[in-house]
């Protein structure tokens, strides 16, 4: 975790190594942003396109945004999330912790959210990223995860039941699609729980 007691947190506490991630996913982002209106309908997660073989959208739709705005507040939270969890897992691990969460949001958008006809933004996958750091933290008995664990689960379920948190409409730019933030998590605590087990193995 990078919430440690008496540790300050910095952007240095973490080795420049350890930014390899979060650093292509904002390139990443930042080049599709360039694209524009065109880029953003051609990449998008896209119930239509789709159904039509364009596969593709199931990855990139998680990474093109409503606009400047929506993509710089994601950015910013990855940021964030990488500050307080970017040491729980090996850039390798972060991998497959980020493919499950894609493949759950994905997943669960297709099949449990059927209305829905288009998504756009990392706001799933950082949900699932900080899930992940959480579950490695509650797996070394961290208080500060405890904490987040319940903070995060107090989230999930406002916007469940009640809806989008006040002001994140407005300052998104659009609609929040809250369903994606809870599969986003499924599936990196899904990946999480795994890769602590192995962990566990390995330590035996």
């Amino acid at each position: 975790m990078g919430l440690r007691k008496g540790e300050e947190i910095r952007l240095s506490a973490l080795p420049v190594r350890a930014w390899l991630v979060p650093g292509v996913v904002v390139l990443v982002a930042l080049a599709l942003m360039l694209g524009g209106d065109f880029g953003r309908e051609w990449l998008r997660f896209e119930r239509g396109g789709i159904a039509a073989g364009e596969v593709w959208r199931l990855l990139t739709g998680h990474f093109v945004h409503l606009g400047v705005s929506h993509t710089l507040l994601n950015l910013a939270g990855l940021v964030l999330v990488w500050v307080l969890v970017g040491r729980a897992y090996t850039w390798r691990q972060w991998l497959l912790v980020t493919g499950g969460s894609v493949a759950a949001i994905d997943l669960g958008l297709w099949l449990g959210s059927p209305q829905l006809e288009w998504y756009v933004g990392l706001s799933g996958l950082l949900h699932g990223m900080l899930a992940a750091g959480i579950v490695a933290g509650l797996a070394d008995r961290n208080t500060e995860a405890l904490i987040l664990a319940v903070v995060v689960t107090g989230k999930l379920a406002w916007e469940q039941f009640v809806g989008p948190l006040p002001g994140s409409e407005a300052t998104s730019g659009g609609a929040v699609i809250v369903d994606a933030h809870l599969y986003g998590v499924i599936g990196a605590v899904v990946a999480a729980a795994a890769l602590v087990r192995v962990r566990r193995r390995a330590s035996i």
